[in-house]
Parts: structure tokens; sequence; C-alpha cells
């Protein structure tokens, strides 16, 4: 069989209208137009050349030469397969990489997507840790708040249903002839004391040095205005000892102010018709724990003799203590539960460490040198209500019962369902017979025979506020 050989196609050679036919200018045009045809066929890389088989190359010569194709029509059709094979062929190598590519990219993507969701996720944790910790601590500042906010309105409350007592005794206060208010006793804007002194001063009379309450933040010496009223009209001189109050001081400084004061009217009362020698040492609530601190501070100054005294136990007759609380250790969580908080509290009393210095009752029970400074306290009267929340009547009862365990005299009266103000506010203010009261002038007037005979026919006093009222301050009181 005869070999086949590929061979171009090309396009016989044209007859021109200028030539005659010659050979020369034939040959020239038929190679002319062949090289033509062959740059005319010729693609890129990615296109492949039309061929013709021929049995053999020298049968070619032997054979007629007749064109397969028209030249316009061969190269058409093979540009248009040539061109349609390469689009194809481009279309596939392009969709085969971004095949690649995507499959690249959604690798990559799932990669990143997990990254990020495990970021999130921690992110997401995170941030409910942080919402949750802030949830709690908000519901609790807000529990706090809210029973402040609750504890205020009671306040008001409290304040509106007296508010006919408080005018009376307000209208007394500044206007009355036998008070001198605001009387300097230290260096401090605080250190100053009221005196309510007797209609009538026929000879030196007796003196209540009198401590407010008030939460060691709230207290003023205008609080003891009505208790100054009744005993002044019983013959009975009161000093109301006003001091810095928490932020303005702490425990320390509230000591100190109350210290000064009983200086001051240990030396010069006799200047208003007191007697030096009968000087009555009284607190309420805070006040008593208060003056308590500071009766036994000064006991202990006295028996060390570290440094110099302005004042001396041995002139206080005796110490009463009215609602008070005398072991902190066992109060601060109490307090805590009432409102008033735990950080706020120690900070009123320099620090958790300080609790048990300005604790009397474990001072005097567990100090091993206090022995000596116990023995020169006055004898010591406590009165509470049993019905007491603020601060309950037990601390009065262990406070008496540890006194009297180192041999100090101590007498308790606990007055049965009376409240931290009823003792102190209400019963004053409902006016006849104030058993608190009686109790109290029955002591200061003990050993004065002429005093107890004007006390027996004294009339009632007058009440000063409906029992109505006074019933609805009990419900809404705070305290």
């Amino acid at each position: 069989m005869p070999s086949s050989q590929i061979l171009p196609i090309t396009q016989p050679p044209l007859s021109s209208p200028y030539s005659s036919g010659g050979s020369a200018a034939n040959s020239i045009m038929a190679t002319t137009s062949t090289a033509i045809d062959i740059m005319l066929l010729k693609e890129d890389d990615e296109q492949r050349t039309g061929v013709l088989v021929s049995p053999s190359f020298e049968d070619d010569k032997t054979l007629p030469y007749k064109p397969l194709l028209p030249r316009t029509s061969s190269y058409a059709s093979t540009s248009t397969s040539t061109s349609t094979a390469s689009n194809m062929y481009k279309q596939k190598r392009r969709r085969i990489r971004s095949e690649n590519f995507l499959s690249f990219l959604s690798c990559d993507v799932r990669h990143q997507t997990v990254e990020r969701d495990v970021e999130d996720a921690g992110v997401e944790r995170a941030e409910r840790f942080i919402l949750t910790r802030f949830g709690f601590k908000l519901s609790k500042y807000i529990g706090v708040a809210f029973r402040w906010i609750a504890r205020f309105i009671a306040l008001g409350c409290y304040s509106l249903f007296l508010l006919p007592g408080f005018l009376q005794v307000g209208y007394y206060y500044f206007s009355s002839s036998q008070i001198r208010r605001s009387i300097p006793y230290g260096d401090k804007p605080r250190n100053k004391l009221d005196l309510y002194l007797p209609k009538h001063i026929d000879g030196p009379k007796p003196v209540v040095a009198f401590i407010t309450g008030g939460a060691w933040i709230i207290g003023y010496k205008a609080w003891g205005c009505l208790l100054g009223q009744q005993l002044s009209e019983r013959d009975v001189i009161v000093a109301c000892i006003d001091y810095r109050n928490f932020p303005q001081g702490t425990m320390s400084d509230m000591i100190n102010d109350a210290s000064q004061g009983i200086s001051f009217l240990c030396n010069n009362i006799r200047e208003f018709g007191g007697d030096p020698n009968r000087i009555y040492l009284m607190g309420q609530s805070a006040g008593a724990h208060i003056a308590a601190c500071t009766l036994l501070g000064q006991a202990m100054k006295e028996v060390r003799r570290v440094e110099s005294i302005s004042w001396s136990v041995s002139q206080i007759k005796a110490f009463f203590g009215l609602s008070g609380g005398y072991n902190l250790l066992n109060l601060v969580d109490y307090f805590h539960s009432r409102g008033l908080s735990r950080s706020l509290f120690l900070s009123i009393m320099e620090g958790e460490q300080s609790l048990k210095r300005f604790s009397p009752e474990v001072m005097i029970s567990e100090e091993p040198n206090i022995g000596a400074a116990v023995s020169i306290l006055p004898p010591v009267v406590l009165f509470h209500g049993t019905a007491d929340y603020s601060i309950p009547s037990n601390a009065s009862k262990t406070f008496a019962e540890t006194l009297k365990s180192v041999g100090v005299k101590a007498e308790t009266f606990f007055y049965e369902g009376k409240t931290h103000t009823d003792v102190f506010v209400q019963d004053p203010m409902r006016g006849g017979k104030d058993q608190m009261f009686e109790d109290l002038v029955s002591i200061i007037h003990a050993n004065d025979a002429e005093a107890l005979a004007k006390d027996a026919v004294l009339p009632p006093r007058r009440r000063l506020v409906p029992e109505f009222m006074l019933t609805l301050a009990r419900r809404v009181s705070p305290f």
C-alpha cells in the first residue's frame, strides 16, 4: 500500500488577467499563493492545521489537481471549527481552574469558618459569663438599693404620721428660753452641745450627759429634744452632746468627741446650775454604744496613767444605756441583714480588726489587764424593748451578765412588746405615764426625797399625737 503523506491544504494558482500564461509568472504566483495559504491557516498553539491524506507524493503528480473546497469556504470552515474547539478547550480549562479554585477556596473558607466559629463561641461564652456576673451584681445592688429606697419611704411615712408631735417639739426647740443651743466644747465644727435647763434653778441640779443615736451616720444633738424637755420639767439638766458622724469621722473620732463633751460638762456645768458630782452618762442606740466605749476607754486611761485626763470616771454617778448594742462581733452580720451593709459598718468601725476594741462586752470579758479599769466603773442601768428589731434586747441582757461576772453593778429594764423607737419617741408623744421615763427619773432622784415628792404630784404629760397615728407610725417604722 502506498505510504500516506500529510499535505497542507493549498490553493492552486489563479490565472491573472494581466499575464499571458508564462510559466515563470505562474510559478511565482503559485509559490506565493501557497505561502500565503499556509500562513493564513496557521493558528496559535492551541489550534491545529487542517490536513489531507494522499497515497503518495509521487502519485500526486499523475493525478489531476482539483481543489477540494473553494478557498473562502475552506478557510471559513476551518477557522470556525478550530475556533470552536479552541473555545471549548479554553472553557474546559477555565472550568477546571474555577473548580480547583472554588475547591481550594471552599476548604479555606471552611477552615476559616471553623476557626471563626470557635472564636465566636469563646467570645460568646466570655460575654455570657460577664453578663451573668454583671446580672448578679446588678441584682445585688438593686436589691440593696431597693431595701434602702423602701426604708426611706418607710421613714418618710413614719415621720408624716408623727409630724404633729415633731412640729410641737421643733417649735419648743427653737423658741424656748430654757434651751442653750450649740454651746461649743471643742474646736471641731460638730463639737457643740445643747443644754436643757429647768425653769427654776434653786440649787445644784443633777445632770444627764446624753449622746444621741443615728446608726453612727445621722446622729444629731436635736434628736434628744423630747427627752431634754421631759427631764427639764423634772428639775434635771440635760446636755445633748453632738459628735462627728461617718464619713466626717470614724469610731475613734466619735469617742474623742464624746469624751471632750463630757469633760466640758464635768468642768463647767456648775456655771449653768448643775451639780458636777451628780452627772449621769446616757446614750440611745448607737449613742449608747459610743457612750459605753467612751466610759470604758476613760477608765483604762485612768488606771494606766499613760496620758493626762480632763475628767474622771468617778464623776459619773451611773451609766444609762437605752436600746444599745455592746458586742459588735455578734451584731455586724445582724446589721447587714437589716440594711447597714457589712462593708459600710466596717468602714465606720475602722476595719474588722477593730471590732473587738470597740466592743465593751468583749473587752471586759477577754482583755487580760482590764480588771483594774472595770473596778472603777459606775453602776450600769440598761433599758430595752423586747420587740426591738434594730438591736435585739438580748444585747443588753448579755452585756449586763458580763458586767456582773466581773463585779460591776448592773441592772436591766425590759419593756414587753416595745420597739426600738417606742421607748424613745412614740411613748413620750403618747402622753400620760411613760414607764421607761418613770424608771429613769426614779433612779436619778433616788436619794432626793424632795424631788421624789414633786414627781409624785406632777400632772401627766399631755398627748402630742393621736393614738391612731402612733399606731400607724409603729407599723411602718423602719427602725
